[in-house]
């Protein structure tokens, strides 16, 4: 679809990060803005600085009845909407199997249901609308595994809802495009994702001993990353292109690939020694090693099996 002046938008995850960048590059195009965010304050610091028409409201996206509130406000406000960004994510830093159970459901509130909760309270409206387009922020961590299994598992089945509801709208010949974005490293808070840590589970838990060492390479990657004016750049040129795939870095295919090269010879599956912009994985895992046991013990343990 053709994004023009006086259009609607909705993004979620609109006070930072990628939101916000959409948020910028929707209203540099004239559109007019819904500006959804747990932080309320960061989406109005954002809103008060577009030169559109915007409506600004606290929204967790992990409420089913937030999200339709949400959709009923915008309409309510501007009479209709053509672009629904699903854009909301965070991360954990716990442990998966040993950490807080809260995390998990965190995660995946967010993450998952976050984009189904969208899906299902803005599609009516698009379809009553005459069209649009849904964007669903995934992450490269859709496409193979490895970052965090409450991320990956997210992050997958974003990908998944999001082709589905492609193939379903596409086979039922209706003018309503879907698009899913799947960056690598892009400069944004993620990795401060747990400010947003809700009160109602409970107090934010510790972060993962491995994280000691793997968060400051991941910090640095996630520094030197795509910027989210970049990301939303390419989120635009999808949606006017009415492409499904929006897959803003090409470096971490190949991984991808030969992930799918396993699979198709039924062979079990090896942690990619080399990920852009992280050192060696052998590397970190006698960083943790050496952290957990001790530099000496470490030593003696020798490599892992897959290092």
């Amino acid at each position: 679809m053709q994004l023009e002046a006086g259009q609607v938008a909705v993004v979620t995850g609109a006070g930072s990060g990628i939101g916000r960048a959409l948020v910028e590059r929707f209203a540099a195009a004239g559109l007019r803005i819904v500006l959804a965010d747990v932080d309320e304050t960061a989406a109005r610091e954002v809103a008060a600085t577009l030169d559109v028409d915007t409506l600004v409201r606290r929204v967790d996206v992990s409420k089913e009845q937030e999200v339709v509130d949400l959709a009923a406000a915008t309409v309510e406000h501007f009479g209709g909407v053509q672009v629904v960004c699903n854009n909301a994510g965070v991360a954990a830093r716990t442990d998966p199997w040993t950490g807080p159970i809260e995390a998990w459901h965190w995660v995946m509130g967010v993450n998952f249901w976050g984009v189904v909760h969208g899906i299902r309270a803005f599609l009516p409206h698009l379809v009553l609308g005459g069209g649009g387009h849904i964007v669903n922020t995934a992450s490269i961590a859709g496409l193979f595994p490895g970052f965090s299994a409450p991320y990956d598992a997210s992050k997958h089945s974003v990908v998944a809802i999001s082709e589905a509801l492609y193939l379903e709208l596409s086979g039922a010949g209706l003018p309503i495009g879907v698009s899913v974005l799947c960056p690598g490293w892009v400069n944004t808070r993620i990795l401060e994702a747990d400010r947003n840590w809700p009160a109602e589970a409970g107090a934010l838990p510790d972060q993962s001993p491995a994280y000691e060492v793997t968060g400051r390479y991941l910090a640095a990657a996630v520094a030197e990353g795509l910027t989210p004016a970049a990301a939303a750049d390419h989120v635009v040129r999808g949606v006017e292109a009415g492409g499904f795939w929006v897959i803003p870095q090409d470096d971490f295919f190949q991984i991808a690939i030969d992930r799918w090269a396993r699979i198709s010879d039924k062979l079990d599956p090896v942690a990619p020694e080399h990920v852009p912009g992280m050192p060696p994985r052998s590397q970190m895992m006698e960083e943790i090693l050496a952290l957990l046991l001790g530099p000496g013990e470490a030593a003696e343990a020798g490599p892992t099996d897959d290092g």
